[in-house]
Formats: C-alpha cells, sequence, structure tokens
C-alpha cells in the first residue's frame, strides 16, 4: 500500500467492461494505489455520476476531498499526487508534451471511434450486450438491464450515433490510429516515447483492448469466437497488425505484473 493514502480508501465509479475505465484502473493498479471499484451497468452508472456532480460518464474517482472525472484527468490527478516508481508522465518537458498530445489522440480518435464501431455490432445481439454490461456489476442492476435493455440502446445509439454511416467512418478511424502505432514502432522501439512505459502506452493499450480481447483485462471480455461474423473479419485484421501485438505486450508485461490494490464494491 502506498503510505501516502493513510485515511478513507479511495473510490473509483466504473462502468467495468469500459476501456476507458479500464485505462484508470490500469493506472491506479500501477500507481498502487488503494481504491475500491464501485461498478454499475450502464444507464445505473449515471445515477451514480450525476449525484457526484459529475455528469453522465465514466470513470470517476472519489478521493478524500475531491470528485475526478474524466480518465485522463484520474491519470494525471494519480501520477502527481501518490509518490510511485512507475510513474506515467516524464519529468522533461518536451517528452510530457509528446505523452500528452499522443493521449488525447488516442482518447478523442481511438476510444471514441472504437466504443462507436463495437456498439454497431454488437447492440443488435441482446445477450452478447448484456453478457458486456453485466460483467462486475450489482445482481439487482443486472436484472434490471434485462428489462430495461431496449431503452438503454436506444439512448446509447442516439448519443453515441451509432448508425451504418458512422461505422464504416468508426472502423476507418479506428484503423488509421493502428496504423500510424505501427508505424511508430516500425524502428523498433519498445514504447512510443521515450525509453519508459508511460500514459501514452497504457492508453492505447487500453483503449485498443475491444478488439484485442487481452486475458490480463480488468475484466473478462467476450471470446473472439462469441462476435458477430461481420465484426469477427473485421477484429482479425486489426489484430494481425504490429500495433496490436504490442498493446497485448503491454498487457501480459505492464499490466499483469502489477498486483491490484482495488476490492469491488458490486454486491448483489
Amino acid at each position: 500500500m502506498n503510505p501516502s493514502l493513510e485515511g478513507p480508501t479511495l473510490r473509483l465509479v466504473t462502468i467495468p467492461v469500459s476501456h476507458y475505465c479500464e485505462k484508470a484502473r490500469w493506472a491506479l493498479d500501477r500507481l498502487q494505489v488503494d481504491y475500491v471499484e464501485e461498478a454499475h451497468a450502464p444507464l445505473f452508472s449515471r445515477l451514480a455520476t450525476w449525484q457526484l456532480g459529475a455528469g453522465a460518464q465514466v470513470p470517476v474517482l472519489v478521493t478524500q476531498t475531491e470528485v475526478v472525472a474524466d480518465s485522463t484527468r484520474i491519470l494525471q490527478y494519480s501520477d502527481h499526487v501518490f509518490a510511485s516508481e512507475h510513474k506515467l508522465y516524464p519529468s522533461d518537458p518536451d517528452l510530457r508534451r509528446e505523452v500528452e498530445e499522443l493521449e488525447e489522440l488516442f482518447d478523442t480518435r481511438l476510444g471514441v471511434s472504437l466504443r462507436c464501431w463495437v456498439y454497431f455490432h454488437l447492440l443488435p445481439q441482446r445477450e452478447l450486450t448484456l453478457k458486456m454490461w453485466c460483467e462486475g456489476t450489482p445482481t439487482l442492476e443486472q436484472r434490471l438491464s434485462r428489462t430495461l435493455f431496449p431503452l438503454t440502446r436506444q439512448l446509447i445509439t442516439q448519443a453515441l450515433d451509432v448508425n451504418a454511416e458512422s461505422e464504416t467512418t468508426a472502423f476507418s478511424e479506428t484503423r488509421n490510429i493502428f496504423e500510424m502505432v505501427s508505424q511508430r514502432l516500425s524502428d523498433g522501439r519498445r514504447y512510443l516515447v521515450g525509453n519508459t512505459f508511460t500514459a501514452a502506452d497504457l492508453t492505447f493499450a487500453a483503449l485498443a483492448a475491444p478488439v484485442l480481447m487481452p486475458k490480463e483485462y480488468g475484466v473478462p471480455l467476450l471470446e473472439f469466437e462469441e462476435l458477430p461474423p461481420k465484426m469477427a473479419v473485421r477484429v482479425a485484421e486489426l489484430q494481425a497488425m504490429p500495433a496490436a501485438a504490442y498493446a497485448l505486450r503491454l498487457f501480459r508485461e505492464e499490466r499483469n505484473n502489477i498486483q491490484p490494490t482495488s476490492a469491488n464494491l458490486a454486491g448483489g
């Protein structure tokens, strides 16, 4: 346990399967922050975050003194506040700027596009979507999610503009980011910036995870064999790229070797 964390434990409000929530969860685990994860299914997560004054999105980190919303803000806050040998942002200003630019690129383009694309293929698959949404959440929320599924699906479709046209654009954007990362790694470097693992590496790996399905993810993901056929073909295309091998290596080497310090408050 980090000695700077005496007193009440921190709370991380999540939708467990969310790749943005995995980004925050991975960072907290890496920094050896003692926290509990408050897991919610979609729709119910909004009730929790609105009560905190954090809007509708997760993840949200609740500390002893403040509420920190947004995965990038959580990484920056945690890296600054909690002393650790596993810092995510370089001290060198130029390297830090490069890390932050890549993190922003992945947050706003990869994470958003991949989420839209995955939902286009999975929302028509009721049982697969419920399996994905309900992993690690309270039993009552799992039951209500089944009843409220048509409403939740409609709200997400509208909020994320999920349709055939956006699916095409979203996959193209995702593939372009994978190609950019693959090209950046073509000189043999192990990390995107400098010689150490940074927030840029963590963000790419976490946000790419829905199509990579790493075993080290914070909660179980769908298996490749469960995917709808058209989705599986595209997923295989992305998985064959060097960027995918790099992200999976990061999960093995940088995620799996860090002991989680969280508990789960999902309960029954």
